[in-house]
């Protein structure tokens, strides 16, 4: 179903007619028809394979075409064309929270604003205060915009960086003159975003290594090469640093370059004052300079009277003092989660039919799959009315009577509207295994009205669990300015599940404030917000935001068996 990848490029086209100044009709035609591609009822591949395009409301010929081209080879020639012919930096522009193509035409026009750092300075001597349609507090939020891209600039998402670390892995272990390997530093504690990669390993013949490493297949430049240490830019520009130890350093240089930095220092003050000294090649007598322990981190980790840390723990937030305690959590393990509460399938705007999904959660091991498609008010993302949640039950219904071990589970992922209640009446509600709810619209509410609006609709008796608490999306949109604790205490008191969306964009509750929801009784759920069955496989990066956040297995909704889900949810 390809019905949003029409309407991203639709609504594209008209941004860059907008800032190239092109008369309104042109660019309203657009729009309009990405709208109505946006929320039609019917597969644009399926209309267009029928030749019925033009039948579509708005659809003449022209758009028909570009329609058929995007549909048949996932991209249009004339996008590409509009792209190169407007300035790059330009371009970026449209990326800056609070400006839409209008704004950025008229910088363009008016102030000769090329790029992001003419943008920059231009606000920060005051220039657009002055200008038609814009004003200080414009002026301020395009800083604040310009601030969250510059804070994720240069950094890839964590599923991005996973997916590079661990081809590279495959690839360097083929070389059998590595001995041991790992995946260290951001990568390894899982945050977020990554800067770069590294990796390490330990061999007798580093050069042999050095050279292996840098003929792997997507190596673009090298940037250093060394015995110890070399560094590769790949294709896309993510740099990735290999060092190469003694086999008895291995273990103290893992520790030392997974972090992270204030980690690290803590563990080194705690050595010297065990008369110590800890670096990457090992830990050391501090007098007379003898090598005590180094080929794993664990035995470091003893030698100085602390519990093991877990890598997604190492962020100085508390973990050195409670491991000194020998208190640290037992957090949630990776192979703990029996299923995923929220995915999209047809019904809504994800790509699959519920008994495809159903059967990749059975490859993946899950003892359950909850379908959780949007609801009636999101036409743009084709949420179900009462009539097509009834034809929906009824598919999961005969779906499950063929499943043994394994159930399907019928949910909602509900908008709360604007006003705290939720899409559907009670009468509906009560139709579903469990409810998700979730805001997706009105996102301008101060803090004071953001948070009693989710709280009004936690406080609904059917509500399960909270979907993306702040809504935030990485690098493109900030989260809620909300009453987190606020937030937190209500989930408790209403018995509201809170989500850790493992969408790689999302990771919403991000690691601090599931830490920090802990802290005050709150529990959890993870799930994949999928829209795809290749979306599953994300449950990992949830489940390590809940690693990061100190979580363990009881906290967690989804790690229950099917048996003691059915009664939690009631529809045993």
């Amino acid at each position: 179903m390809k019905n949003k990848l029409v309407a991203d490029i639709f609504y594209q086209i008209a941004d860059l007619l907008d800032v190239n100044g092109e008369i309104f009709f042109k660019t309203r035609a657009y729009r309009k028809a990405a709208q109505t591609i946006e929320t039609l009822d019917e597969d644009i591949e399926i209309v267009s394979k029928e030749k019925r395009l033009q039948s579509i409301p708005g659809i003449g010929e022209s758009l028909a075409k570009k329609i058929r081209e995007i549909v048949e080879t996932d991209g249009l020639e004339y996008f590409e064309k509009l792209k190169k012919e407007t300035p790059e930096g330009v371009i970026d522009l449209l990326e800056i929270l609070g400006l839409g193509p209008k704004k950025v035409s008229a910088l363009y026009r008016n102030l000769s604003i090329l790029n992001i750092s003419d943008l920059k300075e231009a606000c920060n001597k005051g220039k657009l205060r002055n200008l038609e349609g814009f004003g200080e507090i414009t002026e301020r939020n395009i800083l604040r915009g310009i601030t969250l891209r510059e804070k994720t600039s240069g950094r890839v998402l964590l599923n991005v960086a996973y997916e590079y670390g661990n081809n590279y892995l495959e690839y360097l272990r083929k070389c059998k003159k590595i001995e041991k390997i790992s995946i260290a530093g951001s990568l390894r504690r899982m945050k977020e975003t990554i800067g770069d990669l590294d990796i390490l390993a330990s061999s007798d013949a580093p050069d042999e290594v050095m050279d292996h490493f840098v003929k792997y297949r997507d190596v673009q430049r090298v940037l250093l090469k060394g015995s110890t240490k070399t560094s590769v830019l790949l294709n896309d520009d993510l740099q990735v640093d290999l060092r190469v130890v003694e086999e008895k350093n291995f273990g103290a240089a893992l520790q030392y370059f997974t972090g992270s930095k204030e980690h690290n220092v803590k563990m080194r003050s705690i050595a010297i004052k065990k008369n110590l000294k800890l670096n990457e090649y090992g830990l050391f007598d501090k007098k007379t300079g003898e090598y005590i322990v180094g080929r794993t981190e664990r035995e470091i980790y003893n030698k100085l009277d602390l519990a093991y840390v877990e890598p997604e723990l190492r962020e100085n937030r508390g973990e050195i003092e409670t491991a000194l305690k020998g208190e640290l959590p037992d957090i949630v393990k990776y192979s703990d989660i029996k299923g995923d509460l929220h995915v999209h399938s047809r019904w809504s705007d994800g790509t699959d039919s519920i008994e495809d999904i159903a059967t990749k959660a059975q490859i993946l091991g899950y003892e359950y799959i909850g379908i959780a498609d949007h609801s009636q008010s999101l036409k743009i993302a084709r949420g179900l009315t009462e009539e097509r949640i009834d034809k929906k039950i009824k598919e999961i219904d005969s779906l499950n009577k063929k499943l043994s071990d394994f159930r399907i589970l019928c949910g909602t992922e509900c908008d709360i509207k604007s006003d705290g209640s939720l899409d559907y009446d009670n009468r509906i509600l009560k139709k579903f295994d469990f409810v998700g709810i979730g805001i997706h619209t009105s996102f301008k509410m101060n803090k004071k009205e953001a948070t009693e609006r989710i709280i009004k609709g936690m406080e609904n008796k059917h509500a399960d669990f909270l979907a993306h608490p702040t809504c935030r999306i990485i690098g493109r949109r900030e989260p809620f300015e909300l009453d987190m604790g606020k937030i937190f205490d209500a989930a408790v008191e209403t018995d509201t599940y809170l989500e850790i969306n493992s969408f790689p964009d999302r990771l919403d509750l991000n690691d601090t404030n599931a830490k920090f929801a802990k802290e005050r009784g709150a529990k959890f759920i993870i799930g994949t917000d999928s829209h795809n069955v290749k979306n599953l496989p994300f449950m990992r990066l949830g489940i390590a935001t809940a690693r990061r956040g100190w979580l363990n297995k009881n906290d967690i909704l989804n790690t229950n068996s099917l048996k003691n889900l059915e009664k939690i949810f009631g529809c045993d």
